[in-house]
């Protein structure tokens, strides 16, 4: 049992919510959307389950994966995680990140091999983000290599369990979600700007500081829900999609929060990364209801 809270301590539960929640929001509109599927009801509850799970152990994989690798900054920036306390080894890190990435790349087989494509494609991201060439201590590239896997080919990945993800409205959907997250993931980076400048990975927090650092987070964040506007204007996407550029408020929000760098003890980062992450919930719950509404 200690074991086992030890492994679930390296995955942060809390995080793989996100990959739940958006991923089930974004098939149930898939479905709704394109209104035609031969499967029964049942087949479709299984399916959803089958390829939520996939994005979930994929992130649970990352997240380890980032802890095997990122352990010497851990101890600076976050002692309490399980390997600078003692009580995890990086051994196990990596061995429970190998049978995650696994688990998911299995299960993503059972859905279709469009599907199978973009769990390999955000695993390689992910994989290519902590290990070699590493490509979180390179600065914007850290972000992007977040914001694409995480955003644009989430959206698609979860799209593509049901209907085409090439579709006009998963395609400009997961295009918000990349950049509002090339802006959001800045938020992360906030309590280990002294951590990772001693390892010598670069990010806006460490290179410019939290304030110039939090004007590139509005700047993209906000950019992404004011593109919700020309995107309807052009008929790429429907007008009762006016609701979610509302949400920029929130973005407004992430920026005041960065500057107070108040931490969240219970979600182990600052109140700038959570409301970050609520936020990317909503927008993901919102496009889902809206969808599902006005398509009946």
């Amino acid at each position: 049992m200690n074991k086992l809270k030890v492994y679930l301590m390296l995955l942060r539960p809390f995080t793989l919510l996100a990959p739940l929640i958006v991923s089930c929001s974004v098939m149930v509109a898939s479905i709704v959307y394109n209104g035609n599927t031969d499967l029964s009801l049942m087949q479709i509850i299984l399916t959803i389950l089958a390829a939520s799970l996939c994005f979930a152990f994929l992130n649970g994989a990352s997240n380890a994966l980032n802890q095997a690798t990122d352990w010497r900054e851990d101890k600076i920036s976050k002692p309490y995680r399980p390997i600078p306390q003692g009580i995890a080894s990086v051994r196990d890190a990596y061995t429970l990140s190998f049978v995650m990435y696994i688990i998911a790349l299995v299960f993503s087989l059972t859905i279709n091999l469009l599907f199978s494509m973009f769990v390999f494609l955000i695993a390689a991201f992910s994989i290519t983000y902590s290990l070699s060439p590493r490509m979180k201590k390179y600065l914007f590239v850290n972000q992007l290599w977040v914001a694409l896997p995480r955003g644009f080919l989430a959206i698609l990945g979860s799209w593509s369990a049901f209907a085409d993800p090439f579709q006009h409205l998963p395609l400009a959907i997961g295009s918000i979600a990349a950049l509002f997250l090339v802006g959001g993931t800045t938020t992360k980076d906030i309590l280990d700007a002294e951590a990772d400048r001693n390892v010598g990975t670069k990010t806006l927090v460490n290179m410019f500081g939290v304030k110039k650092a939090a004007f590139f987070s509005l700047f993209f964040m906000g950019s992404a829900f004011i593109l919700i506007i020309p995107l309807i204007l052009l008929q790429v996407i429907e007008p009762y999609f006016y609701p979610l550029s509302l949400l920029i408020l929130l973005s407004i929000a992430i920026f005041w929060f960065m500057h107070q760098k108040h931490k969240n003890e219970r979600c182990e980062n600052t109140t700038a990364w959570t409301l970050m992450y609520a936020t990317y919930f909503l927008f993901a719950l919102s496009f889902a209801v809206l969808t599902i509404s006005f398509s009946f």
